[in-house]
């Protein structure tokens, strides 16, 4: 059976550092893209990052751009986001997911294996 498993979240304050983990098995992921995407309170889930099935394509949301950054390691079968300069802003729940193609994508209709989330909070 397919697995995503997210951890890393956690409580930190503004201008601090989280990295996000999402391990997969069950089977490997290697043909396909991955994403992260995040859910605040109250809000629809909106996109964040996601990396092509080679990793060397990367695309981000405007407002996490130049603060995370998306990688996959092959060999573990497992994609991180590094999250710097965190903002109370980016408070939510985290999921990665496996795309249905090998592309880099940001809708989540694009998506077909999903996490339980993580959560991350920043505090002011």
């Amino acid at each position: 059976q397919v697995q995503l498993v997210e951890s890393g979240g956690g409580l930190v304050q503004a201008g601090g550092s989280l990295r996000l983990s999402c391990a997969a098995s069950g089977r490997t992921f290697s043909d396909y893209g991955r994403g992260w995407f995040r859910q605040a309170p109250g809000k629809e889930r909106e996109f964040v990052a996601a990396i092509s099935s080679s990793g060397a394509t990367t695309i981000y949301a405007d407002s996490v751009k130049g603060r995370f950054t998306i990688s996959r390691d092959a060999a573990k079968n497992t994609m991180y986001l590094q999250m710097n300069s965190l903002k109370p802003e980016d408070t939510a729940v985290y999921y990665c997911a496996v795309s249905m193609a090998g592309v880099p994508a940001k809708f989540s209709w694009s998506y077909r294996n999903w996490g339980q989330g993580t959560q991350v909070t920043v505090s002011s």
